[in-house]
């Protein structure tokens, strides 16, 4: 009895101390959640009572899915989006990880360097990066002028249908910042002595970092890979703020189309239907990595 009433003061006392987060996950992510799932079945522009909400069952989704082309472009934009920036921009966080892993002078400087893009804020990276790409006096034409490609060569970075995608692309390369200190912290956990015993057997730097480094690093390199899925699938502000998603919606994304609908045409319940479909489609593609990661991805204290 005297252990019975002491587990439920501590069951009390601990629910008591995590209340803070579980008002505000039920206020302001739960509760958010149930409301944007029913919205997703109704019309209505976010202005009138919501007493005068019209129930309109699936034909959000079926206009989405089989009568809006741009709900197409918009999801394809971002697919291409994805397939770029993740893959090479999680080279590009590892190579830099690997590189700042070695023991040189100034080490620390480096790694902070290098660190500092990704606390940018998202609007002063697009407004950099726009006079970077500017057509007319942006250094990056600028530099190719001076190496010789002719001026009607120039790409027309934000203004041509062809280069706006990869030029946002080659821009998230930018931000990798935080990806680049995972890995960092992944390296700095593999153990020595495996290093060690590889150089007793000859290996050499490739061999090294293909049968030592890369396996300990894969349980990072999955954490890595489904941030970066998400986090792309999500790309809004750099399309907003450069290109609002031209030329031609080029650049129109995903998210920028559901906000356009939302808070531009005022359809809460279309953009609700849209931000379910997002969701499914980012839970699918975590939920399928995730399994294959059985296949690929070493824990060091599995059998």
């Amino acid at each position: 009895m005297v252990r019975s009433a002491r587990w439920r003061t501590d069951a009390w006392e601990g629910y008591l101390f995590v209340s803070p987060w579980l008002v505000g996950f039920l206020l302001f992510t739960a509760g958010p959640m149930v409301v944007s799932l029913a919205m997703s079945f109704s019309t209505w522009d976010g202005i009138t009572p919501i007493s005068r909400i019209r129930w309109v069952g699936t034909e959000n989704y079926g206009t989405l899915l089989l009568g809006d082309p741009r709900f197409g472009k918009a999801l394809g934009n971002t697919i291409l989006y994805v397939l770029g920036a993740v893959p090479f921009g999680t080279l590009n966080a590892l190579g830099m990880a690997l590189l700042l892993n070695q023991e040189v002078r100034g080490q620390a400087v480096f790694r902070t360097l290098f660190y500092l893009p990704s606390v940018v804020s998202g609007v002063a990276t697009s407004m950099m990066w726009m006079w970077l790409y500017n057509p007319s006096f942006g250094p990056i034409n600028d530099a190719l002028a001076r190496v010789g490609v002719p001026q009607e060569h120039l790409p027309g970075w934000l203004t041509d249908p062809a280069w706006a995608l990869p030029a946002l692309v080659f821009m998230s390369f930018w931000g990798v910042g935080n990806s680049m200190l995972i890995y960092l912290a992944g390296l700095q956990g593999v153990p020595q002595s495996l290093y060690e015993a590889a150089d007793l057997d000859g290996a050499t730097s490739w061999v090294r970092f293909r049968n030592v480094t890369l396996p300990m690093l894969t349980p990072t390199l999955l954490f890595n890979l489904v941030m970066g899925i998400i986090g792309s699938f999500q790309t809004f502000t750099q399309a907003f703020i450069m290109t609002n998603g031209g030329p031609q919606d080029a650049t129109l994304f995903y998210v920028l189309y559901l906000y356009q609908k939302a808070f531009q045409q005022f359809k809460m319940g279309y953009a609700s239907a849209m931000a379910w479909i997002l969701f499914a489609i980012v839970l699918s593609l975590t939920l399928t990595l995730l399994r294959s990661s059985r296949r690929w991805v070493y824990y060091e204290g599995e059998r």
